[in-house]
């Protein structure tokens, strides 16, 4: 089966989970990481791309560095710690985008994806920063969702921005480098699955638990994630992001799965603000 190629897409989206953006026992960023990542990105949005990134880690930054105990947050903790780390991350992620020459922050919970005037209003936004070049970095707002309408991890939300935006390709950084038979940390000897064409039972099958706490998602979030990208029309991409340069390496043929899509984004994404977002007053 034939895989796309990264150069072959005009509209990306990154998502960079927790583990590989912060070092929770350093209390810090990967700074060394983030910096390649960064020029990855930069390389391809000066190519005339449109480059989107979903990020984590506020929570992940703010407990580290507040010191707060391990184990599942309280909703309040984790809000407050979300609140902090961010106020603390802007200037060095403005200087770090410099090379994109823009970055627009936006926050988002899930009702500005599932109903259809905030979607609307999202989707606009967004298509204003790009227009102006900028490189929107989206994340959940923990600072104000609560525990019943929460994403609860960042893959799904990158799924929901794909299909929003139109975008044809959502890679997902991970801490593995893809789909495997079963989880290769409990089976050494499960096969690497190159390439899905559909997601179907046999596949969420393969799918593990999260592989540690700092992540919500694990690679059962990633399958649902890909079942919601390639039903709105986006190509996924799972691949590893434990190594320098990540977008460049998969460029460059490194091991990663790709789930692949049949559908149009732009005609599946009309077909799915018909049929599934719920209407909120009037537009």
């Amino acid at each position: 089966m034939n895989t796309p190629a990264l150069g072959d897409f005009r509209r990306i989206i990154v998502k960079v989970g927790s583990s590989l953006l912060v070092d929770a026992k350093a209390g810090a960023i990967k700074e060394s990481w983030l910096a390649s990542l960064t020029a990855d990105l930069a390389s391809l949005h000066r190519d005339k791309r449109d480059i989107l990134v979903v990020s984590s880690g506020a929570i992940v930054l703010g407990r580290a560095v507040l010191k707060l105990a391990s184990g599942p947050l309280k909703l309040e903790d984790s809000q407050a710690a979300a609140a902090w780390a961010r106020s603390r991350s802007r200037a060095p992620g403005r200087k770090r985008c410099r090379a994109m020459h823009h970055r627009g922050q936006v926050l988002v919970t899930p009702g500005d994806t599932e109903e259809r005037r905030r979607y609307l209003n999202a989707r606009s936004t967004i298509d204003k920063l790009l227009e102006w070049r900028a490189v929107p970095v989206i994340n959940e707002n923990d600072t104000v969702a609560t525990t019943e309408i929460r994403y609860g991890d960042n893959d799904r939300l990158a799924a929901r921005v794909a299909t929003m935006v139109s975008a044809d390709l959502l890679v997902l950084l991970s801490d593995v480098d893809g789909l495997y038979e079963a989880p290769p940390d409990a089976d050494a000897s499960a096969r690497h699955v190159p390439c899905v064409a559909r997601v179907t039972p046999e596949i969420e099958a393969m799918a593990g638990a999260a592989g540690s706490e700092l992540s919500r998602g694990g690679m059962q979030t990633k399958i649902e994630a890909a079942r919601i990208a390639t039903n709105g029309g986006t190509h996924m991409v799972i691949a590893s992001g434990r190594v320098e340069h990540p977008l460049r390496a998969v460029a460059e043929g490194a091991r990663c799965t790709w789930f692949l899509t049949a559908a149009n984004p732009v005609t599946a994404r009309k077909k799915w603000i018909a049929g599934t977002l719920e209407p909120r007053g009037t537009l």
